[in-house]
């Protein structure tokens, strides 16, 4: 289900039904049509797009049957993405690094503190960002191996939907819940 404001969506059995509350006891609920179910086969314009090698959005790929997964259209969306996200962190990196080199002068001791915690708190991060571009291009590099979109552990698909939150993901929901489990139970 997903909360917009006073408006919820909610997908059941493959439709997506529009809840919306009015008042305390009134709500129009909203479901799709004939024309909306239309709309889910893949759009002339869609297929178009496609071949002239324009890149996908989220709900074309979402559109598309399971045996074009990772065709070289899904492939180009999420080397588009991945290089996005590597360009977002290098140029926060670089901000950083300019941020950091800024001397401010302040007197108050408080002041510096806050700005010192501030300097940690965003190393920290910068930190975080580090090793996400690392696997940012572990992905890239699976990208053009062609062993993206599939588990490294179990060999079956990971999931557009996984990989459209977490593109750089190498496991399966349920190997990645294997390997959460373990960690919890055994440790590193």
């Amino acid at each position: 289900m997903i909360n917009i404001g006073r408006s919820a969506i909610k997908v059941w059995q493959n439709e997506a039904i529009m809840v919306q509350i009015h008042r305390k006891n009134e709500m129009t609920v909203k479901t799709p049509t004939k024309s909306t179910a239309a709309a889910k086969a893949p759009s002339k314009a869609a297929s178009a797009k496609l071949a002239k090698g324009a890149p996908l959005t989220e709900v074309e790929l979402l559109k598309m049957s399971e045996k074009d997964y990772m065709s070289a259209a899904q492939l180009d969306f999420f080397r588009q993405k991945l290089l996005t996200l590597k360009d977002d962190i290098l140029k926060n990196a670089s901000e950083t690094t300019e941020h950091l080199r800024e001397n401010i002068l302040v007197p108050d001791p408080a002041d510096r503190a806050t700005i010192e915690e501030e300097h940690a708190l965003e190393l920290r991060t910068r930190d975080r960002e580090r090793k996400l571009l690392k696997k940012v291009e572990q992905a890239l590099a699976r990208i053009e191996s062609g062993d993206y979109g599939w588990c490294e552990e179990t060999g079956e698909p990971i999931g557009l939907n996984r990989l459209i939150a977490r593109p750089t993901a190498n496991l399966s929901l349920e190997a990645q819940e294997r390997r959460e489990l373990r960690q919890k139970l055994f440790g590193d």
